[in-house]
């Protein structure tokens, strides 16, 4: 039975496909360096298994995928192919090429036995290929090199291809040369599936098992969860339970149409949309739908069963490590509820997110986040208000450090300023470094090598990939400035050696960027309690006493004193009162890169002559990247004017955070270092 669905632009043709044996099973994946043509050889593959017309990207979903170009999500598709008169059921997974999602491409893996390792004839072997690479030898995955792009005009296929051989330890045959976007030779990669991938280790009469590898929540269907069947089999009628939270659901029963509008639990598989089948079986990967109301009843990771069988669960995902933590805020107090239950159905899409609770006098109720990096972070943002239209803020990004205090064994893990114990408690901080994988041109080798013991990074390993360019291992400080509290003050630590340059350089910056007010501003930058940089900015005043063309001196006194009992009044005003705007602002300022590598956290507090002042915060977002010699900057700068309140003046405080992206394989771990405490006074 065949059936036409339109869906927008894509038309396909479904066919209820019968259950396959277990041997006529491939399971795989694509893993490649961001921007290397994975999603588009996915496509690719999709069209010549006649799953979808030619010229449609179709894997890239997500509105910021396709507004920027990058795959976020693993996504899954399912084909059916026939080989040597034999039909074969291909389980499809594309995957994210950028560090941040590093995450998306383990869960992958763990559902696959082979991958396709995807290398641009143009670029050559990146760091994602090599941290990808390593990835799918742990976890024992049969590769197929491949060499992407090779139309181009600037493809170089030979040097590439010698570069693998030398760093993979593959020989010349086994490499495949395509070009995705035609799709010259795809169809012999196919052929190489089915060939060298072997099917999946299971058993159709073994008592059912299947591993969540994803989920996320429908409006009309609850949540569904994207799961590889282990053992056995799953059809209508029976009954599932969960091993990690015991809750049972039954399949009421199968569609036979696709998006079909039920409260009952189907099965099908993803062909690339959702097909409605009479069961899954051993070694397929597909949805079920499981009449789940609540979003974190489907983690990934858990392995579900029949209700009557006794299993062994299958281990679960390594725990994900948050790189980044930022504080998420309503634009509107009264949105709370509405981004609580957003933010949580979004999370469970992404379980590489980490969420907590968190309150800010100013701010209100709202929630701290960890991310696996920043660009992550900017995307959960843009998903939650593509997604689920909501207006919302992110506070000033920081990463976790740790602490030991004195005259005690314990270490204490900081994630924000807040949670800083006093300087004097403290004996050391450990910062948190990265593992930097670097391949330059052998010219510029001691040029990088000098460029990297200035930043404190400590060279690991060193050698030749060809007679042209050179690997490198470095571990650095990771380059985030730390911030704290997102009203009051404003948190970094710097190193020593940079305290009085950095102190006066954002010192000088401030002075620059805030206005003059009907007082004097002073701005202090202080180490303990030494003030290492000051800049003041001189009053603004009316002349109240303009109007004045002669009389008694008393008159002028008179409207002086009153101006300056205003004055009082606002000040008193000023301090109960908060106006939040965020400006964009432009920095290129070079001599900002060679604080990057040595930030933690510093305290900015505002002292206006006599009163302290709660001022309004301002938050710049500047991502440095470095790639050889070349230096680019780039600004993801939080831009919103909130609610103003009547009488107030305006003062600005910045958040200043500077990201050096190295676009490398990221190995978290902590290096001892001291570090002062650096004070910026208003």
């Amino acid at each position: 039975m065949f059936r036409q669905i339109q869906n927008k632009s894509v038309y396909l043709f479904t066919q209820l496909k019968p259950n396959y044996p277990i041997q006529n099973i491939r399971n795989f994946n694509i893993i490649a360096h961001i921007d290397h043509g994975k999603s588009t050889l996915a496509d690719r593959i999709l069209e010549l298994t006649g799953s979808i017309k030619a010229g449609i990207q179709y894997l890239d979903k997500l509105k910021v995928e396709k507004e920027r170009g990058i795959t976020v999500k693993a996504q899954s598709a399912s084909m059916e192919y026939t080989y040597n008169n034999t039909k074969y059921l291909l389980n499809l997974i594309d995957t994210p090429g950028h560090v941040d999602f590093h995450y998306e491409v383990s869960r992958s893996m763990r559902s696959c036995n082979g991958s396709l390792l995807l290398v641009d004839a143009c670029q050559g072997i990146q760091a994602q290929t090599l941290s990808n690479y390593e990835k799918a030898k742990q976890n024992n995955l049969k590769i197929i090199p491949i060499i992407n792009k090779i139309d181009m005009p600037a493809a170089n296929p030979e040097d590439v291809s010698e570069q693998m051989q030398l760093l993979f330890e593959i020989e010349p045959e086994e490499i495949h040369y395509i070009s995705a976007k035609t799709g010259k030779g795809v169809q012999n990669i196919l052929d190489e599936i089915i060939l060298k991938i072997p099917p999946p280790e299971a058993d159709i009469n073994k008592p059912f098992k299947s591993f969540i590898i994803d989920s996320w929540f429908s409006k009309d269907q609850g949540v569904i969860m994207l799961a590889q069947i282990k053992d056995g089999f799953i059809s209508k009628g029976e009954y599932i339970q969960s091993c990690a939270f015991k809750k049972k659901y039954e399949i009421f029963e199968v569609c036979i149409y696709i998006y079909i509008q039920s409260l009952y639990i189907k099965v099908g598989v993803l062909n690339p949309e959702m097909t409605p089948k009479a069961r899954l079986t051993a070694g397929e990967v597909g949805y079920i739908f499981a009449n789940m109301k609540q979003v974190t009843d489907a983690r990934v990771g858990d392995t579900f069963h029949k209700v009557d069988q006794v299993i062994e669960p299958e281990p679960g995902f390594q725990p994900v490590h948050s790189m980044v933590f930022a504080g998420l805020y309503p634009d509107d107090p009264d949105d709370y509820p509405n981004l609580q239950k957003s933010i949580h159905k979004l999370a469970l899409t992404d379980p590489a997110v980490s969420i907590y609770k968190e309150s800010s006098a100013a701010l209100g109720p709202g929630f701290r986040c960890g991310f696996l990096g920043l660009l992550h972070m900017d995307v959960f943002k843009q998903r939650l208000d593509d997604e689920y239209g909501l207006g919302c803020f992110l506070t000033t990004p920081n990463v976790p450090y740790r602490a030991k205090l004195k005259g005690q064994d314990k270490i204490i893990e900081i994630e924000n300023a807040l949670m800083a114990p006093e300087e004097v408690n403290v004996e050391y901080y450990e910062e948190p470094i990265v593992e930097a994988t670097i391949i330059c041109p052998k010219e510029y080798i001691q040029e990088v090598l000098n460029f990297c013991s200035e930043r404190r990074g400590i060279q690991k390993e060193i050698h030749l990939i060809d007679d042209k360019r050179q690997k490198i291992k470095f571990e650095f400080p990771l380059i985030i400035l730390l911030m704290g509290e997102p009203v009051d003050t404003l948190s970094f630590m710097v190193h020593e050696r940079r305290a009085q340059q950095f102190g006066k350089l954002i010192c000088g910056k401030l002075k620059d960027k805030l206005p003059a007010q009907q007082f004097t501003l002073i701005i202090q930058a202080k180490v303990g309690s030494k003030i290492i940089a000051k800049e003041e900015i001189s009053q603004m005043r009316k002349n109240v006493t303009a109007k004045c063309y002669g009389g008694d001196y008393s008159r002028k006194k008179k409207l002086l004193e009153r101006q300056k009992e205003g004055k009082k009044n606002q000040d008193k005003l000023e301090m109960y009162k908060l106006i939040k705007i965020f400006l964009q602002i432009f920095l290129k300022i070079e001599q900002f890169f060679f604080f990057f590598f040595n930030v933690i956290y510093i305290y900015i507090l505002v002292y206006v002559t006599s009163y302290f002042y709660n001022v309004i915060i301002c938050l710049l977002l500047l991502q440095f990247i470095s790639y050889y010699k070349k230096f680019n900057f780039f600004i993801q700068s939080l831009n919103y004017l909130f609610k103003k309140f009547s009488g107030l003046s305006s003062l600005t405080q910045f958040f200043l955070i500077f990201f050096f992206n190295f676009n490398k394989y990221f190995n978290f771990c902590f290096s001892h270092q001291n570090y002062l405490n650096l004070h910026l006074h208003f």
